[in-house]
Parts: C-alpha cells; structure tokens; sequence
C-alpha cells in the first residue's frame, strides 16, 4: 500500500476510534501536558485545547478530577519553546501533546520515554518524527494533515482564484523541518502552472514584513503564506500586509481567511486535537504510542472570503465558488 493510501486509510478509520463510552477508570491522579506554540489570548490555540479537553472529559478525564493538565504556552520564539518543552518533561507526565513541529521537535529531542502525540506536523516520515506510518515505533505517534504534496494544492488553489498570477513568494519557518518539505512539494509543481517561486524564511513579524516589501511590486505577484506558529501568531499583519500592497494570498489554514484573508486549501487542525484526547486516553490505559499508527486528514477545506476577492479586483467563476465548502462574504 502506498502511503498517500495509508494516511487516507487511517484518516477515514479514525473517525470510528475515539468517542466510545467512558471507562471506568483508577482513582490515580494522571498527568497530561500540552505545548502550544501561541499567546494563551489567541482565540484559535484556545478552541484547540478546548476540543482536547472535551475530547478527554467524553473518555472519562476530567481535569482535576483524575487528570491534570499542564498547559504551556510559549508564543513562536524557538528559545521559548525550548524551556516551556523542558519544564513538561521535567514534570514527568504520562503524556504530551504538541502542536506541530516547532514545539515536537524539541521534545522528541529531550524524552525518548515520555509519549508524544503531535497535531499538525506535514508528512511526519520525510520530517523525521516517525520511522513509519502504521508502526511509528519509539514514543512518538500523532496527526498529520498529510504529504508535502497536500500543500502544493495551495498554489493551484491561488492560480484558480488569481490566474494573472505569475511570480509567487512563499513565506515559510525554516527551524521545522517539515517547512522546508512544503516549499520543495510548491516549487516542484510551479512550472506547470506558468509560475516561478521565491521562498522567504521569517521567524517573527519584521521578517515578514521585509519579505513582503521586498515582493510588493514584482508584477503578477501573489503570495503564499505556509502555516506555522509565527505567520498564525502575526496573522494580522500579514492581512493588513496583503490588503496594503494588493496581494492576492492563499493560506493553509482557514482562520487567516475568516479574519480577511483571499483564500485557503487544507484540512481543519481543530479536529485533529479532538482525535488527539483518543490516543492520550488509550495511553494512559496502556497502550504503547510506537503502535498506534499516525492518522491522517479526512477532509480538506475550501475557504474562499468574497469580499476580500472583490476588494483586490477579483472576479470569482461560479464553477470556483460552488466546489468551496465556506464561502464568506
């Protein structure tokens, strides 16, 4: 079996795994961390851990109750994350969630003992958390929104929506390594579509700022934004950026679209934290994270905002609009 087979596979079947009636479950306090690469203001991170907690509580969890949950929240800074990922595993819990690789790769470097379930890291194979997909082995398994080439939708999906477009740049975080797998999977399908392909890594917003300053008047311009903890937590400036300079953008994430930006292609990270709560619950009952295998997405999103579209000059084809699962207007 393939492996774009397999995450299919897995994804599909996870929807019959969790969400099974409570067990009744030792009255021993467990411990549970969760490492999140954002301000614990920021509305999106706090929906996540919102799923994963009611995900946990629906298993028999409640925090508190027979589970505590540490919660870090370490913004984007790499050294940040870096001593919020030690002091979880200083605490010595049962298990770790962690959200993309930015905050895993960190603590697959600090515990080869502690369980860790990632959320949201591309083709965790060719990024090097897993060995495999069916047997990750060790002590990591997760969710992954799927192949490298998942991600290189997102240039049709902006050529579709903005077919002037002909010179993209890609904004991208170098310190994870599935980043790098992204811009690769991008500039590989460009030529077909007529479009060529300047990366930019940017670790905090200045970065981004110069990148798209430098960009803004390269004609036939459009930008995509790759998702990652440092364009998700300046994901303001980036709009104002867009609407500032006319740059048609296309994001893998659908709230940089309900916050006004063009346009978005991937699957929903949200749900994934939710189907987290199910593998934390089969560890703390004894199962080993090297044999549960990773799952992958079960459906990607469409998110077009029309009046974003409207305000650059865009004219949408009906045929475009109708496929979009959210059309916001």
């Amino acid at each position: 079996m393939r492996r774009r087979e397999f995450i299919t596979f897995v994804g599909g079947a996870a929807v019959m795994w969790p969400l099974t009636a409570p067990a009744q479950q030792s009255n021993q306090m467990r411990r549970v961390g969760i490492l999140l690469p954002a301000s614990k203001s920021d509305s999106v991170e706090q929906r996540r851990l919102t799923l994963f907690t009611t995900g946990l509580q629906e298993l028999g969890w409640t925090d508190g109750g027979n589970v505590q949950i540490d919660a870090r929240w370490c913004g984007s800074d790499i050294e940040r994350v870096r001593r919020a990922a030690h002091e979880l595993v200083e605490l010595k819990p049962d298990a770790i969630v962690a959200d993309g690789a930015l905050t895993a790769g960190p603590l697959q470097q600090l515990t080869q003992t502690i369980p860790i379930i990632f959320v949201n890291i591309s083709d965790p194979v060719e990024s090097g958390f897993v060995a495999n997909l069916s047997r990750p082995g060790r002590n990591v398994t997760g969710f992954t929104p799927g192949e490298f080439s998942t991600r290189a939708k997102i240039l049709e999906v902006l050529k579709q929506i903005a077919p002037q477009v002909r010179h993209v740049l890609v904004i991208y975080n170098a310190v994870q390594a599935p980043q790098l797998g992204m811009v690769r999977a991008i500039e590989t399908v460009a030529p077909s579509l007529g479009v060529q392909v300047v990366a930019a890594n940017a670790s905090n917003a200045d970065e981004i700022t110069h990148a798209v300053e430098g960009y803004a008047s390269k004609p036939d311009g459009g930008i995509i934004v790759l998702p990652n903890p440092v364009t998700t937590d300046n994901r303001s400036l980036v709009i104002a950026l867009m609407t500032r300079y006319r740059l048609p953008a296309a994001y893998g994430f659908s709230f940089f679209v309900r916050d006004g930006g063009l346009v978005s292609y991937g699957p929903d990270p949200a749900v994934q934290f939710r189907q987290a709560a199910s593998y934390v619950d089969r560890i703390l009952k004894g199962a080993n994270p090297g044999d549960l295998p990773v799952q992958g997405p079960t459906k990607f999103e469409l998110v077009i905002n029309l009046k974003t579209a409207k305000a650059l000059g865009l004219t949408i084809s009906r045929d475009f609009l109708l496929v979009a699962d959210e059309v916001i207007e």
